[in-house]
């Protein structure tokens, strides 16, 4: 809201505010005001040319034309409101549904967009007039449902371009239905390009809405917009130029209102945001005592190429994690650590291909579809910290309410205890002064501290598995102490255990207790973690060769890490 207030105050806002104003005024209290002009007719003074108390002369009845023209401007405003938000809602749900359907009809659904984009927009709305008549209603009808398709194909680009960020993913992780997911993740974030859009629209729905009434297809004798106004005008264009200037003003200068609205708007909020997988129904096996909490054997991971052939990003990983235990995976970019971090928490989208002899999170079979009861413990038991914490929180929402959401969807805890244990949580990860940070957007928290929120979402349920993927990741050594400190309490306080990913051996080292070293999507080797002085394979040694320490030699380049085929990685 403040945002919005400075905007509104620079001369573009003000200017916006006061033109808007005056044609809400004029919709509003034109027709109370000058009715009686508008309508009366005066034979003596027909066609009288342009003064003082006629501005733009009177017509051939005698009906003074400004005063028309001002009455017009409700017809023509609701009118183009009317067919503007059919355009919108009707764009809004077809777009949406291109967006989050499965490949194949998602295809048909866009095909069918893309058929009814090329045809022009007037073409459409003219032939949907056909349709509905020459009414003023069949107007709004058919130039709304003519620009279904152009916010159809915009908010499904919109979707689409958010549908990878790591937030969809965390609403998908705490078992947020596709419809909710996309209400309260996608929508507020496609928000900014979508008003300056519906503003744009609006402005050329004026037009269109003149065009048809100027060649009879619009509003019809008695009532009267600007379009027909200018129709009459036009009939005296030489002789009495302001009867069809007059409405021609009215139009112009609202188009250009509407337009200049959008520009405010989309400066005063900028947002951004990803659309996620939904998961169905069912009841999983809670895990006896003791038991391993994931299990992961054989697993690969397949992606599909341009070409259509699938092509294998992880080759037959084996991972065991017991309860409490802190399990690291090191490797460079691109081995395979957080495909089957994602894999394991169910993550990877439908045009990854997950086989495995075994995939489970305590007694739940995380290549099949969960049941409601399984997704409401998946989504109370396993945490997800991603690498990026700006991307992994919505920006369109406090960190409070992101906080209290898994809370309440899956524990049916009220919002008020929610929003206390989200306090605890907060003040747990030692974020200083939760009760004013609680009411904040993730952008006016720093990058260690939205880290450290995301690790406070976490323990909102009650994690037996917090999957860290590279949580310290560009922050400095400083920070990355204390998001370590914070995942380090958040494991002493509810007994969680832990799946760190990251690049920096000396980093897992000092935190888990074993490491499994990946390379081209296989695990080359399992170490302990207090004895890397163990390390057999020569990528780990090249590994814990390339961290410098007190002894290193200064005067030498540090060693580098070659490439290898996967018959060289598993050698």
């Amino acid at each position: 809201m403040t945002m919005l207030r400075r905007t509104l105050l620079t001369p573009q806002g003000i200017a916006v505010l006061a033109g808007l104003t005056l044609v809400v005024l004029a919709a509003v209290v034109g027709p109370f005001v000058f009715d009686h002009a508008a309508t009366t007719r005066n034979i003596a003074g027909r066609q009288a040319p342009v003064s003082l108390s006629h501005p733009f002369g009177t017509d051939e009845l005698g009906r003074d034309l400004f005063a028309r023209t001002v009455v017009a401007t409700r017809l023509s405003v609701l009118l183009t409101l009317g067919a503007a938000g059919i355009s919108v809602a009707g764009g809004v749900v077809l777009g949406i549904v291109a967006a989050v359907l499965p490949r194949a009809p998602r295809r048909l659904v866009t095909a069918f967009i893309d058929i009814l984009l090329s045809f022009p927009w007037l073409l459409l709305a003219l032939f949907f007039s056909v349709i509905w008549g020459a009414t003023a209603r069949g107007a709004m009808f058919a130039i709304g449902f003519a620009g279904v398709p152009v916010f159809a194909r915009l908010v499904s680009t919109l979707a689409s371009s958010v549908a990878n960020t790591d937030y969809v993913h965390a609403a998908r992780l705490v078992g947020s239905p596709p419809l909710r997911t996309a209400r309260r993740h996608v929508l507020p974030n496609i928000l900014p390009p979508l008003v300056v859009n519906i503003a744009a629209h609006a402005s050329a729905t004026l037009l269109s809405f003149a065009a048809l009434s100027f060649l009879g297809l619009g509003v019809q004798p008695t009532q009267y917009d600007w379009g027909r106004l200018l129709n009459e005008g036009s009939k005296r264009i030489y002789s009495a130029p302001m009867a069809a200037i007059g409405p021609g003003i009215a139009i112009v200068l609202t188009g250009v209102l509407f337009s200049l609205l959008g520009e405010v708007l989309s400066q005063s909020r900028a947002r951004t945001v990803h659309a996620v997988r939904p998961r169905s129904d069912g009841a999983g096996v809670t895990p006896a005592e003791g038991e391993a909490v994931a299990e992961v054997k054989n697993l690969r991971v397949s992606f599909r190429a341009d070409d259509g052939s699938l092509v294998q990003r992880v080759h037959g990983v084996d991972l065991t994690i017991g309860p409490g235990e802190v399990v690291g995976i090191v490797g460079e970019s691109g081995s395979g650590k957080s495909v089957t971090a994602m894999a394991l928490a169910g993550l990877l989208g439908p045009e990854a291909l997950v086989e495995s002899e075994r995939l489970v999170f305590r007694g739940i079979d995380m290549e099949r579809r969960p049941r409601a009861a399984e997704r409401r413990r998946l989504g109370l038991e396993q945490a997800m910290i991603f690498q990026d914490p700006l991307s992994s929180l919505n920006p369109a929402l406090t960190v409070g309410r992101q906080l209290t959401e898994a809370s309440e969807i899956h524990a049916g805890v009220a919002r008020g205890a929610a929003t206390k244990r989200a306090l605890d949580a907060l003040a747990l990860v030692r974020i200083p002064d939760p009760e004013r940070r609680i009411r904040q957007l993730p952008h006016e928290f720093s990058g260690g501290m939205r880290q450290r929120a995301m690790i406070a979402m976490g323990l909102m349920g009650t994690p037996r598995l917090i999957i860290a993927d590279e949580p310290t990741t560009a922050l400095d050594v400083t920070v990355q102490r204390q998001v370590m400190r914070a995942l380090r309490d958040a494991r002493e306080r509810t007994g969680a255990a832990i799946l760190l990913i990251s690049h920096d051996i000396a980093l897992v080292s000092g935190f888990c207790d074993r490491i499994a070293v990946m390379r081209d999507g296989v695990v080359v080797e399992w170490l302990d973690a207090r004895r890397l002085d163990e390390a057999r394979h020569p990528y780990t040694r090249g590994l814990i060769a390339c961290v410098p320490d007190m002894t290193t030699d200064r005067t030498r380049a540090l060693p580098v890490v070659g490439f290898a085929t996967q018959e060289e990685a598993t050698a």
